[in-house]
């Protein structure tokens, strides 16, 4: 014992390391092991030291050196420079309360069922993480800094979130993001997380910004400058249009639909001979939601000339001029070229222009009148697709027709998709009148979409339909499962003042086991998740 000592404090002493090679130089150790590196100590060790034909004496000596060197050998790397801090967000942070339900919702805590694949009738807190981001914004709270990064981590997960998660972020948020190569998604996008905006009449901090800012910073500077003069907006895109990338291009049209008017005809006009075909596919569907845009002028000229009282005439060809403004000339699979440009052309087209037309016949009547020749699916998507287009809410209820008419029999597409987009243009009450009435005709297997379009939350005939609804499919014997679609969106939709209504249904006396116990459990998790939301709505209240 006393021999291994003193072997180990004469290597140690007397040895030198070389940090680059990893080799031991000079000391007493053994020659079998004075120039062998850690992985030949390891397997000498392993197989034994005969096979070097050294001493155990020697071969704790040399891993003395050998330890010594990997503790001490390395140098410190040099500090890189310190990062700027992050600039001032002067929002205020959410009550205490509400910070600690954030904490909760963030961490994914969500209501414990049983192993079967139950949900049980606790609530599922994961799922109402986008309404706290949706009221937080609406207070005009910013993020607590303990959570930004949480925040930015659920942004990158689920990207339905990232507008009101990068807002909420705000400038701690994209400091974040210039560090960490995982959240960089958030420097580009315009989601509402940008830093301290200069003021819209501060023209060098304007200017200095759009040069040198980060995508998302210029987006949102965009949208100052053309909240405070519309026309200003185009001035400011012309100055590096034909330096940006497709993509940016692209981007900064699309997020011109906010606020869209004639102060930008001049500008989409021009990009209608851009180098990137869906630059100019962008700039003539913006366009043609101008009603009075010169485009939407030659759209009309051309529809008029194929669809009137006599019947509908197609075009022939798709020339120049229909290409340059936005119109597609080769067809999907399976449809044929001259319904295809028939169909581009009258969505294009100004909604104004068919009453003249037709005589002056309204949208409702319009839409009633037989089309020959098969032409009638075909003009009447169009006409859709024009409604959504142009938000004209007349030509939305004259294609929807009556909620309680089967929807095949209704004048326009039956697919609840396109209907979905058609009730978006209607006003709050009409969109959940038709929807309640909707569902008290054909219940809740078919109303999915199109409660994603009604405002939330869910209160009135609404709510009063959809509740009745499932209280139909439980006494009709069916499971809950069956409708969790729309029991998923009940739990985040509902009004809460509507969990009284529903006590009954969750506290009615079932045996264990069959449809009812489900739907008792069903109906136990939407009232304690109607209540949650109220608490979570209380705790965000600002302080009296």
């Amino acid at each position: 014992m006393n021999t291994t000592t003193d072997t180990t404090t004469n290597a140690t002493t007397d040895a030198t390391t070389d940090a680059t090679t990893g080799r031991t130089t000079g000391g007493s150790t053994d020659p079998a092991y004075g120039d062998a590196g850690w992985d030949e100590l390891v397997a000498a060790a392993l197989l034994g030291t005969e096979r070097r034909r050294g001493s155990p004496g020697a071969l704790l000596g040399a891993a003395a050196v050998q330890t010594v060197r990997r503790r001490a050998g390395l140098r410190p790397a040099e500090a890189g420079p310190r990062p700027e801090p992050a600039p001032h967000d002067p929002r205020p942070e959410p009550p205490e309360p509400a910070r600690r339900r954030l904490a909760q919702l963030l961490a994914g805590r969500a209501g414990a069922g049983s192993g079967s694949g139950r949900r049980g009738a606790a609530p599922d807190l994961t799922e109402l993480l986008p309404q706290w981001l949706a009221a937080a914004g609406q207070h005009g709270y910013r993020a607590p800094a303990s959570l930004v990064p949480a925040l930015l981590d659920v942004a990158r997960a689920r990207s339905d979130l990232r507008p009101p998660a990068l807002a909420l972020a705000g400038t701690r948020g994209l400091w974040l993001a210039r560090l960490n190569p995982d959240w960089r998604f958030a420097l580009r996008g315009g989601y509402g997380g940008a830093g301290e905006l200069p003021d819209a009449e501060d023209s060098a901090g304007v200017e200095r910004l759009w040069q040198e800012g980060l995508f998302a910073e210029r987006v949102a500077l965009l949208g100052l400058v053309r909240a405070h003069e519309a026309a200003a907006g185009p001035r400011l895109l012309e100055t590096t249009w034909s330096t940006e990338r497709a993509e940016d291009r692209l981007m900064f049209l699309d997020s011109l639909r906010v606020g869209l008017s004639a102060d930008d005809e001049p500008f989409l006009e021009a990009a209608l001979g851009d180098r990137s075909r869906n630059v100019r596919a962008t700039a003539a569907e913006l366009l043609s939601a101008l009603p009075t845009s010169a485009l939407a002028g030659r759209m009309a000229e051309r529809a008029l000339a194929c669809v009137g009282p006599e019947g509908v005439t197609p075009p022939a060809a798709c020339d120049a001029g229909m290409l340059r403004d936005g119109v597609v000339k080769r067809p999907p699979a399976g449809r044929g070229e001259r319904a295809w440009w028939l169909g581009q052309l009258v969505e294009s087209a100004p909604l104004s222009c068919w009453r003249e037309r037709f005589g002056g016949l309204g949208p409702a009547e319009i839409v009633a009148l037989p089309v020959a020749e098969g032409w009638a699916e075909e003009l009447h998507a169009a006409w859709c697709r024009a409604a959504v287009r142009q938000g004209d809410p007349a030509w939305s209820q004259a294609l929807l027709g009556s909620a309680s008419a089967p929807p095949a029999a209704g004048p326009a597409t039956a697919s609840l998709a396109e209907r979905a987009k058609l009730l978006s243009t209607l006003g709050d009450e009409e969109r959940a009148a038709w929807v309640a009435e909707f569902i008290r005709a054909h219940g809740l297997s078919e109303a999915f979409q199109l409660l994603g379009v009604c405002v939330v939350p869910w209160a009135g005939a609404l709510g009063r339909a959809v509740i009745e609804a499932l209280d139909s499919a439980r006494e009709a014997g069916g499971y809950p499962w069956s409708f969790s679609g729309v029991m998923g969106l009940a739990e985040r939709c509902l009004d809460p003042a509507e969990a009284g209504r529903l006590d009954a249904l969750a506290a009615e006396p079932v045996e264990e086991g069959g449809a009812a116990a489900y739907w008792s459990e069903a109906f136990q998790r939407l009232v304690a998740t109607l209540r949650l939301r109220a608490a979570l709505h209380a705790e965000l209240a600002p302080p009296s």
